[in-house]
């Protein structure tokens, strides 16, 4: 019996910065104070608030040092370990008082308004040990619906729920399960999307790291529901530590008899396999996914019919991401009324979004559906640094679209996001402030769109290319007014006429900023301005005579010979040499170089 126990965050976050040296310098610490036998180290997965890792937790008393390096460890092991005086100032410094008294996390703004469910023990439990997952309720679950409810009383307690699939579309997921039950087959699978591909999107790859077998349960429940005994995860193979996690908890989970034949003495068999994914973002779509783990290229499919009538390999099928079921064994145990209890009236439950950009705490929040963007930005996310002004927040990724100010008290749930233009999709929030051009960010999801076209259909192949080509020439100040006409009119072709949801949602970043922001638009084509100084090809650098001190920084900075000028002279920019780089500016110490 360990009298302390030490969580060390084990995530991709913490672990590329230096987590994985923080466990070895820990535990070689705890080994020569003799301390071996009496703390305990455990790697976990992520805690959330990726923006101070790497991370440490302390129990009892969940001390919380944050941005822990390897030449704090002595200090933490003799003082807090050894000696029982907390570190105070490595600690996070919102859970120390003015008065120096220590708070739980759960106090602080970033958790308070957080309820864990497809996260609750990310960060709690080492997840390549079932029995850390099993001490925390895992598999009891599985146990009580292959002992005590019919596969019908399974489907019918996920669609009293109100759960809907967290990978985007946010189809019912009781209803999927129930078609795929009544349509009979030899044989049926279960799969999981983890080929989270949008850009920001971190949530399913956090769930896989730090409680892969909340998954395994889930599909197994799944497969007895609507009949199934096989089922495929499809991971994408930049995952490396979801992957190897999945790998253990897949091993242990078959040792332990939850996966194989005849779980819990039922007679019921289920097993899974891993198949990984080589980075096309088109195989996030369901029938672009089955056509690869199937052996071919990933290309979507016609629908009808749909994976439920005949999806892998030709049975029928059902498909949920990594968060939609993550929540599954928590609604078995605590029934459907208490999920349900959660959200809106359309929206049940709770979202979990990957908060990134311009906002101070940066990380994986977990809210209740009906949480206001205002919240998850101001509250949570602790605001915009360096006193800038919120601008928009982009959700839905190259499916979704931007949000304003005008919307910033917006209750976040799936019908009103698809009501202001933007939608759920999986989960990135991607946070904009004064200094981002709408225009500029609506050309970067372009060009990521154009890059990860399948070019199956030509309404996605090409005419995301030709959105892509307008957006350049806006940003290089060559657009028209006659070329905004054009741009809004292919988007609606391209939505109405492309293949899979991918080339069908690709337009919504454009028309989301040209609805809220067409001021920017007008500004790039009839004034040649970049209102954000953002568009290179719209914007220079000048230097203000009055403020101009002649050091001479800004010329030995420059890397293209731009800047002329003698000391103690007011110096000249080159406008045809100048490569807008800002490298000027930045290092100018008198504020005399300035955008324009």
């Amino acid at each position: 019996m360990y009298r302390s126990h030490v969580l060390v965050c084990g995530g991709t976050g913490c672990t590329s910065s230096g987590s994985t040296k923080i466990i070895e310098s820990l535990q070689a610490e705890i080994d020569k104070n003799g301390l071996t036998e009496e703390v305990s180290v455990v790697q976990t997965g992520c805690h959330g608030l990726c923006a101070l890792g790497p991370i440490m937790i302390v129990y009892p008393g969940a001390s919380f040092y944050s941005m822990v390096k390897v030449e704090d460890i002595p200090e933490i092991v003799s003082e807090h370990l050894l000696k029982g005086r907390i570190v105070t100032r490595l600690l996070y410094s919102e859970t120390v008082t003015e008065e120096g008294d220590i708070k739980s996390l759960g106090e602080t703004d970033f958790y308070k308004k957080q309820h864990r469910i497809a996260l609750r023990n990310c960060g709690v439990i080492n997840p390549e040990n079932i029995e850390e997952y099993i001490g925390t309720g895992g598999y009891e679950a599985l146990g009580k619906v292959l002992t005590e409810y019919s596969p019908d009383q399974v489907i019918q307690t996920i669609l009293d729920s109100g759960l809907r699939g967290r990978g985007g579309g946010g189809f019912p997921t009781g209803l999927k399960w129930k078609l795929a039950k009544g349509n009979d087959a030899d044989q049926k699978y279960v799969c999981c999307n983890a080929d989270e591909g949008d850009p920001g999107a971190f949530m399913d790859r956090s769930v896989l790291e730090g409680d892969p077998h909340v998954v395994l349960e889930a599909m197994a429940i799944a497969g007895y529901a609507i009949g199934a005994s096989q089922g495929y995860i499809y991971v994408r193979a930049e995952y490396p530590i979801a992957v190897e996690r999945l790998e253990i908890a897949i091993k242990e989970a078959r040792e332990y008899g939850m996966l194989g034949e005849d779980i819990f003495g039922t007679g019921f068999n289920f097993d899974i396999g891993l198949r990984l994914g080589a980075g096309a973002f088109v195989c996030g779509e369901e029938t672009a996914l089955m056509t690869s783990i199937e052996g071919n290229r990933g290309e979507p499919r016609p629908r009808p019919p749909f994976p439920a009538q005949k999806g892998l390999f030709g049975k029928p099928t059902i498909l949920n991401n990594v968060e939609t079921y993550a929540n599954i064994p928590q609604i078995i145990l605590h029934g459907a009324e208490w999920f349900a209890s959660m959200g809106t009236e359309k929206s049940k439950g709770t979202k979990v979004f990957a908060l990134g950009g311009k906002v101070k705490n940066t990380g994986l929040v977990e809210i209740p559906m009906g949480t206001t963007l205002r919240e998850v930005v101001d509250e949570i996310g602790g605001g915009i640094p360096n006193g800038k002004k919120f601008k928009a927040a982009q959700t839905g990724g190259p499916s979704g679209g931007c949000i304003p100010t005008e919307h910033f008290d917006i209750p976040i749930d799936y019908d009103n996001l698809i009501g202001i233009g933007s939608m759920m999709g999986s989960g990135g929030l991607i946070v904009m402030d004064e200094d981002n051009c709408m225009v500029d960010i609506a050309k970067f999801f372009l060009e990521f769109t154009v890059d990860e076209s399948c070019g199956k259909c030509t309404p996605c192949r090409i005419g995301t290319k030709r959105l892509y080509e307008m957006l350049d020439k806006i940003t290089k100040g060559q657009g028209t007014m006659e070329d905004l006409d054009k741009l809004e009119e292919l988007c609606y072709h391209i939505k109405d006429n492309s293949l899979c949801g991918l080339g069908q949602t690709a337009p919504n970043p454009v028309l989301s900023t040209l609805r809220y922001f067409k001021d920017e638009y007008i500004a790039h084509v009839v004034d040649k301005k970049c209102p954000a100084g953002v568009c290179k090809a719209l914007l220079s650098y000048v230097i203000d005579a009055d403020k101009c001190k002649g050091c001479t920084l800004c010329a030995r900075v420059c890397p293209n010979g731009a800047i002329e000028g003698k000391v103690k002279e007011v110096h000249l920019i080159h406008q045809d040499k100048c490569i807008k780089c800002g490298a000027c500016m930045e290092k100018c110490r008198f504020g005399a170089i300035s955008k324009k």
